[in-house]
Order: C-alpha cells, then structure tokens, then sequence
C-alpha cells in the first residue's frame, strides 16, 4: 500500500468517527473511494480505537 492511501484512509477514518465508531456502510465507502481492501481499513481501524458498528458482511471482524 502506497504511504500516501494510507495516510489519507487514516485521515479519512478520524474525520468520519469522531467519537470512536463508524458503521460498517461507512468503512466500506472509504475503503471504495481510496481504493484499499476492507481488511486494510479494519486494520487501520483497530489501531486507531475506531469501533466498526452493524457489519453485516463480516469485512471488519
């Protein structure tokens, strides 16, 4: 992954859970609109605190 998707994903991740959670719809569009696998979003997630809420696919558990 390019430094730059990753900083951007965790710019991206901060502004959209403000206070700690994001709802799994959520994750994905970002995941989408940077162009990174889910897996590496939840990851990102995990390491910032950021709970990921309502996953009904199961990408980000």
């Amino acid at each position: 992954m390019l430094i730059e998707n990753r900083e951007k994903m965790i710019l991206a991740l901060r502004e959209a859970a403000p206070q700690g959670r994001i709802s799994c719809e959520e994750a994905r569009a970002l995941a989408e609109n940077i162009n990174l696998p889910y897996e590496l979003v939840g990851e990102a997630a995990d390491e910032l605190g950021i709970k990921i809420q309502a996953c009904q696919l199961g990408c980000f558990e």
